[in-house]
């Protein structure tokens, strides 16, 4: 498993704390980060993913 899927997995959970705080809080700048940083590790696990597949293939198809 590639690195870049835990960070974003670890990411994306930070990012709903900091919007379940802006929830509370009613703070928007803590929604909104919160959110941003959920797309972030989304993103970031979606390249992991593809690394990871690259990697497969090319064992399979050295």
């Amino acid at each position: 498993m590639d690195s870049n899927v835990i960070k974003g997995k670890v990411k994306q959970a930070e990012g709903k704390l900091v919007d379940a705080k802006g929830d509370l809080t009613t703070s928007p700048a803590d929604d909104i980060k919160g959110k941003l940083m959920q797309v972030e590790g989304k993103a970031q696990v979606l390249v992991g993913e593809a690394k990871d597949k690259v990697r497969e293939i090319l064992k399979k198809h050295p």
